[in-house]
């Protein structure tokens, strides 16, 4: 009978036993949680959710609703056209027909500083139409009016809770007139200005310009009036500080020789229809390249600019930056054509 070999043992007695193969597989797997906990908690954050837009208003004036603001205008088997071809800005000395809608105004239930138009129109090749927007402040100031051609937005130079739209149709004598059908505006917030508006400026903006006598009476003005002898108020060359009728919503004061008088802005002209003068040059309509207070009409007479023309393409024969009616003419104590002191009211003087 075979005796099973004998294994060796080490000095000092039996071979040391080995510990359980689990407790180590344990610490490998602690390790790498360690680690892996490191990781996330050294990864960012995940970014907030951008928060949505404010939502647009929409909403279409009633055409159909002519009234006391409005100038030769008809509205007829559902559109608005104008009313009587030969009725032209009385400053102006055009031969188009013209007529103006200023539409109700529609109030919003939360500030907006921009307004996108959409316009339903046949507008024939000699015609036109020009749509233009404004808004009304929560203290109840009126912005200038702002043109807003279709699909691109007007941006309003501050929040306002209330807008308001006028359309202004020209069509030559005896031609064919734009038929509107519908007007679609929508107003929306774009977050470039504070809810609420800045304080304005202790002074508003001043300017020495050459004063023209309008005359005309028994013409009508670009927001309706019909001019009488001795009568009081100013045309300025723009349609973004013109007043509706028999309204001051924007007024000048006016400093000859003699005296000041407040009188509100009732006509456009004289030369121009666009060149809001008295804005910062960036904010100009046209012109931008000019000074703030520098009428387009007075560079081109003095200095040639523009070819020495207007917008138009007339060439100017003086430099006038604004026409004043029969009784403000005299009463701020002109005998002739001269210059005056300008102070545009409803702006900042900076």
């Amino acid at each position: 009978m075979l005796t099973p070999p004998v294994r060796p043992t080490r000095r000092g007695g039996a071979a040391p036993r080995r510990g359980p193969r689990s407790t180590h597989a344990l610490s490998v797997m602690a390790c790498l949680l360690t680690l892996a906990g490191t990781t996330l908690a050294a990864a960012p954050a995940p970014a907030p959710a951008a928060e949505p837009s404010p939502p647009s208003a929409s909403w279409r004036p009633d055409l159909s609703r002519t009234g006391a603001d409005d100038v030769n205008v008809q509205y007829e088997g559902g559109t608005l056209r104008v009313r009587d071809g030969s009725v032209n800005p009385a400053s102006l000395d055009r031969d188009r027909g013209y007529a103006s809608a200023v539409l109700e105004a529609h109030h919003l239930d939360r500030p907006v500083d921009r307004v996108t138009v959409g316009l339903d129109a046949t507008v024939p090749a000699a015609a036109s139409v020009e749509v233009d927007v404004r808004g009304r402040a929560a203290d109840g100031t009126w912005t200038e009016w702002r043109r807003a051609a279709t699909g691109t937005p007007a941006q309003l130079p501050r929040h306002v809770v209330d807008v308001q739209a006028r359309l202004t149709l020209w069509n030559t004598e005896g031609g064919a007139t734009a038929a509107v059908r519908a007007l679609t505006l929508t107003a929306d917030d774009m977050g470039s200005a504070p809810a609420e508006p800045a304080p304005k400026a202790a002074s508003a903006f001043s300017a020495r310009v050459y004063a023209t006598r309008e005359g005309l009476v028994g013409h009508t003005t670009a927001n309706g009036h019909v001019i009488r002898e001795d009568d009081h108020f100013v045309a300025l060359p723009s349609r973004r500080a013109l007043s509706p009728k028999d309204s001051g919503q924007y007024a000048v004061q006016v400093c000859g020789p003699v005296r000041c008088e407040t009188a509100p802005v009732w006509d456009v002209g004289p030369w121009n229809t666009h060149d809001d003068h008295w804005n910062p040059s960036a904010q100009r309509e046209q012109w931008q390249d000019l000074p703030r207070g520098l009428p387009e009409a007075q560079a081109a007479y003095e200095n040639g600019y523009n070819g020495g023309r207007d917008e138009f393409g007339r060439l100017v024969a003086n430099p006038a930056g604004i026409d004043l009616a029969d009784g403000t003419f005299y009463n701020v104590g002109l005998d002739d054509n001269g210059w005056v002191t300008v102070t545009y009211l409803w702006t900042d003087g900076e």
